[in-house]
């Protein structure tokens, strides 16, 4: 008498339940489509116009962000340094070059999770254009560790795996088509004390 909407109940708590799960999954996978990646800085221009997909769509509405418009900034994501391996706390990482062309440029690590890496607040968290020591030539050396040191230096906690934000506001590159054509700064991995 039970046992037909017992099985009714049991298959639909099994649907909804892979269904959640499969949507938290494929919103952690990706923000959206339309990837451009130089190097191992990864944007994705399209995500904040009206344009857009709905995984993106989706992915800016549960991460609760306030997305910059097309002409407004670019955030650029890195992952891995130059030559492909992923981030770690644990080692040093100088990140070399120039930006492309903007008005303004903010560099910031955040944890896995994409929320910024919480540093003593005496201790340098994030950089930018303005208070960042450059060479003769504008390019720009920008030591990442969680060991103080010297010039350009980009506290960190060390946490495991971590990311890089490098945000272009203000910039032409936002509504350009040639971003491939753009050279970003390299990551170069400069030791790992713990290995």
């Amino acid at each position: 008498m039970f046992r037909i909407p017992l099985l009714v109940a049991l298959a639909l708590s099994v649907a909804f339940g892979v269904g959640i799960v499969s949507t938290v999954s494929a919103l952690k996978a990706t923000v959206g489509f339309g990837a451009i990646a130089l190097g191992p800085w990864v944007a994705f221009p399209d995500a904040q116009t009206k344009n857009t997909d709905p995984y993106a769509k989706a992915h800016r509405a549960r991460a609760g962000k306030l997305l910059y418009g097309g002409a407004e900034g670019l955030p650029f994501t890195a992952a891995t340094d130059s030559t492909g391996q992923k981030l770690s706390s644990g080692c040093s990482y100088d990140i070399v070059g120039v930006t492309p062309p903007a008005r303004f440029w903010t560099l910031y690590a955040t944890g896995a999770n994409d929320q910024p890496m919480m540093v003593d607040p005496a201790l340098p968290g994030a950089s930018n254009a303005w208070t960042v020591l450059r060479q003769p030539d504008s390019s720009f050396v920008i030591h990442v560790s969680a060991v103080a040191q010297p010039d350009n230096w980009l506290a960190i906690r060390d946490i495991g795996a971590f990311k890089l934000v490098l945000t272009l506001l203000d910039t032409p590159t936002a509504g350009s088509s040639g971003l491939i054509d753009l050279t970003m700064p390299k990551i170069v991995k400069t030791g790992c004390p713990d290995a």
